[in-house]
């Protein structure tokens, strides 16, 4: 079985397409929404669509990732299902889920993601991409937007993701690959750069570098407002 966690936060505008994506093939899956309070239509998109859990937690990543996770291994009966986290703005490829589902009896595979590019042709954004998918390659340190899947057993192991509120992906990837080395699936996921493209590609980045420079340094951290969503 593979649970399909996805936390939210006002995802009005993308999340009707990743789900749309999702329910067009749920044999085997289950997809649970996780909201952080949002304020838009999020909730009622996952309320009324088919075959969807919604859920509610506190708002944060690694709150929302845990109260679905939480959920997935009360139902889960099999220690080696798959739990995968998605972003509410990224698509899996049309084959991902079928190739988790053929490595589900392949316990050498124990954690993996996907490579990853972001949506549209602008050449800064697939040069972004390109970097990103070096880094995983070399460090097998996957982002949220990689969207790692894990086994359940593992996860339980592992404690489930720190609660801090940026970067719990690396801090989660950084004992996960401890414990086992991280498969990476191609063809990649795509991720909806709106939120790169609205900031401006290159201050994005930046502010990507600098986050995680704060956290891997313990510089201070950066005004409240350095980490506003965009939506």
């Amino acid at each position: 079985m593979l649970y399909i966690i996805i936390p939210t936060y006002n995802e009005e505008k993308a999340l009707p397409f990743t789900l749309s994506s999702l329910l067009q093939d749920q044999r085997s899956h289950e997809i649970v929404v996780v909201d952080g309070e949002s304020t838009d239509r999020t909730q009622d998109i996952a309320r009324y669509a088919p075959q969807v859990t919604l859920l509610t937690a506190p708002k944060g990543r690694a709150s929302q990732m845990n109260a679905g996770a939480s959920y997935a291994i009360e139902q889960s009966t099999d220690p080696n299902d798959w739990l995968l986290f998605l972003h509410a703005d990224t698509i899996v490829p049309p084959d991902g889920l079928q190739r988790l589902k053929t490595l589900q009896k392949d316990l050498s595979v124990q954690a993996g993601g996907f490579f990853h590019q972001f949506s549209g042709n602008d050449w800064r954004l697939r040069f972004i991409s390109w970097l990103d998918n070096f880094r995983c390659r070399h460090s097998r340190i996957i982002y949220g937007d990689q969207t790692l899947f894990i086994r359940r057993e593992l996860f339980q192991q592992l404690g489930g993701f720190p609660n801090q509120p940026i970067l719990e992906d690396v801090a989660f990837c950084e004992t996960l690959i401890k414990y086992t080395s991280p498969v990476l699936l191609d063809p990649p996921v795509v991720t909806d750069s709106r939120k790169f493209v609205q900031m401006g590609i290159w201050r994005s980045l930046a502010r990507v570098f600098l986050i995680i420079l704060s956290v891997e340094f313990r510089l201070p951290i950066l005004a409240p407002a350095f980490f506003q969503d965009i939506r």
